[in-house]
């Protein structure tokens, strides 16, 4: 079974995401996704300044299997994309929660964070997509 880390929100279309002291949200895809995926070989990133909304294809991740967008969990801005994905996008492999995130947000209203799925409910997601 896939990691699912407490502490963190979740999207159906598997992003995770972290709010920060400073109020800003950092975007990853989680540790199933990654499973899914396979070897992860290109990310594309979002510039910084782009405004995006809930469900905004952001950036995409390319594997040996198949390409994938990665959604806005929230509205706000990128204000910062993880560089070293460009030239090590197998970074997400191995450390989808950590050093393999994909973009940070400023957003302009927490509130829509308690509207995505809890550890908990999305353990149960992917269980249910495994069993399928």
């Amino acid at each position: 079974m896939a990691e699912v880390r407490e502490g963190l929100r979740y999207l159906s279309s598997h992003e995770w995401v972290r709010l920060e002291d400073d109020g800003t949200v950092t975007v990853g895809i989680s540790d199933h996704a990654q499973h899914a995926l396979g070897d992860v070989v290109f990310v594309e990133l979002p510039e910084v300044g782009q405004s995006v909304n809930p469900g905004d294809d952001v950036a995409v991740v390319e594997s040996v299997k198949a390409a994938s967008d990665i959604y806005a969990p929230l509205a706000g801005k990128v204000i910062a994309y993880n560089d070293q994905l460009e030239a090590t996008p197998e970074t997400v492999n191995e450390s989808p929660f950590d050093d393999g995130w994909f973009f940070k947000l400023e957003i302009a209203d927490s509130s829509g964070l308690d509207a995505l799925l809890s550890a908990e409910d999305y353990a149960s997601l992917c269980a249910s997509e495994a069993a399928d």
